[in-house]
């Protein structure tokens, strides 16, 4: 049997318990996608793979790999430009993948009714 239509309670505000039982099942979600990101990585590469790092969903470098033939002793500064740039990827892809799980979190839920949460700077919002 369908839900009836959600109806705004007096005067037009939305009803209370509804709002409150959408909030605690999204800070459920969010805190289940949390603990989901600390077990998802994502692997970024620089200078055409010879540097590649892999990085959680909550934002730890979990490895380095360096290609030996990256190594000039001459020329330090650019496996270190190499490391940055594959670090800065792996961090945006980190990102990327926290928006999408975050973002799954508060799928359903009436934001506007709210007042609007984006401003509270939450992953997803």
């Amino acid at each position: 049997m369908p839900k009836p239509p959600r109806r705004p309670g007096p005067g037009g505000m939305p009803n209370m318990q509804q709002m409150m039982a959408q909030v605690q099942k999204m800070q459920h979600d969010m805190q289940l996608a949390q603990e989901e990101l600390k077990n998802e990585v994502v692997e970024a590469g620089a200078g055409g793979g010879v540097v590649r790092v892999k990085m959680s969903g909550d934002l730890q470098v979990r490895e380095v790999q360096i290609d030996p033939a990256a190594v000039d002793p001459e020329d330090v500064e650019m496996l270190s430009e190499l490391v940055l740039a594959a670090v800065n990827e792996a961090l945006r892809m980190a990102h990327e993948l926290a928006e999408r799980k975050m973002g799954g979190a508060t799928a359903g839920l009436d934001l506007g009714a709210l007042g609007g949460m984006g401003g509270l700077g939450l992953p997803g919002l």
